[in-house]
């Protein structure tokens, strides 16, 4: 089964009856994905079936969003204000910092059925019964159970789950949500040399769309990823405040590498963990730089970030929510804290087992990255 970029395209315009897919910045990293997936991602049989069907529902949806665009010109007018960005270096509680913030009933995170499916746009009134999600939650389901049985001891997933707004930019082929999933170091390579802008523009536009029929007072949104962005994230939110939670690279590093091997070991056959390890530190290292550069390049910026302590944050996460709130200038409603207290008893730590993992398994020197990190660790107290 090839995974060919026309055919693609042509199915999702057979499929759809549509054929205007927006601007055409999406169609090379669309091919340098597909081409990177036959030559690169030693994608199985499940895999390849997978890959392509992701992408053809990509293509698909990208036309329903265009075409529902022009046709209701309202969804352009939308105004995303202050939106909530949750950065790291992955691996760092940003998952259970974003679902616990989500508890606000004033907030609004992205929920994973509505990235997967979010055509037509999600509607208030059935917001909580919409059929889709028992959809997603089917495809969750089997996904864990017959491809990556393990992962649910590193990352939970669930159709009514906030989830990483990385799903948000695959409609324009520029997010690092592919090479997370798929060994495919050239798109990777591409995607941090080129322009994120296109990618981050079409976050936007999806922001827009879920929101047209169903509004919150603030977006909560997270990925690790976005250590690349800043520059393009300010660009599209001029607005946009950031809570990065810091923790020692090294942690970061083995535990992001573990996930990563959980994620390529369900598509891919032939694993190699000293790869990904290899790839995983470099790429930190690059995300890092590019980081700290865009957040100095202007002083003004330094007052959208707040800088989170992982151990601090683990230990009291109440705290850190109050920590957020009050330097946002967000008021903490007694039925928004009662919320996020309910959800951390019900969501305790470990609460589907141990996720176990070493540097040393993914052949990482942990003397000599400790040096090549320690001036981040010096600036953040990590």
């Amino acid at each position: 089964m090839r995974i060919d970029a026309a055919e693609l395209l042509e199915s999702a315009v057979r499929r759809t009856g549509l054929h205007d897919f927006g601007d055409d910045d999406f169609l090379e990293p669309l091919h340098v994905l597909v081409r990177a997936c036959e030559t690169e991602a030693s994608l199985t049989f499940l895999g390849r079936i997978a890959a392509r069907t992701n992408i053809l529902r990509l293509l698909e949806q990208r036309l329903w969003l265009e075409h529902d665009r022009k046709r209701y010109p309202e969804i352009a007018k939308q105004s995303i204000r202050r939106p909530l960005f949750i950065i790291s270096l992955a691996r760092s509680g940003t998952t259970l910092l974003h679902r616990l913030l989500a508890q606000d009933p004033e907030s609004r995170a992205p929920l994973s059925w509505e990235l997967m499916f979010p055509i037509p746009a999600p509607q208030r009134p059935t917001y909580g019964t919409d059929v889709r999600i028992r959809r997603a939650q089917r495809e969750i389901r089997l996904f864990n159970r017959f491809l990556a049985p393990k992962l649910r001891l590193v990352h939970e997933v669930g159709a009514r789950l906030p989830e990483e707004c990385l799903m948000m930019m695959a409609f324009s082929f520029r997010s690092f949500q592919f090479p997370s999933m798929y060994q495919i170091p050239s798109y990777q390579e591409w995607m941090e040399q080129h322009d994120l802008g296109p990618g981050y523009r079409y976050h936007r536009r999806v922001l827009q769309y879920l929101q047209w029929q169903r509004a919150g007072n603030r977006w909560i949104l997270k990925a690790p990823s976005h250590i690349f962005g800043i520059d393009e994230i300010f660009a599209n939110y001029p607005d946009a405040g950031f809570i990065h939670v810091h923790r020692d690279p090294l942690e970061v590093t083995a535990s992001l590498a573990s996930l990563t091997a959980a994620l390529y070991s369900a598509f891919s056959e032939g694993i190699d963990l000293q790869r990904i390890g290899r790839d995983q530190v470099e790429s930190l290292h690059r995300g890092l730089e590019r980081y700290l550069r865009a957040r100095d390049r202007e002083p003004a910026r330094q007052r959208n970030f707040l800088d989170v302590d992982y151990r601090g944050f683990t230990a009291d996460p109440m705290k850190t929510v109050r920590r957020v709130y009050d330097f946002f200038g967000i008021p903490l409603t007694e039925d928004a804290n009662l919320r996020m207290q309910r959800f951390l008893r019900r969501n305790p730590r470990g609460k589907h087992g141990r996720h176990r993992y070493s540097l040393r398994q993914f052949g990482i020197d942990p003397d000599a990255e400790a040096r090549r990190f320690q001036p981040y660790r010096d600036r953040f107290g990590v």
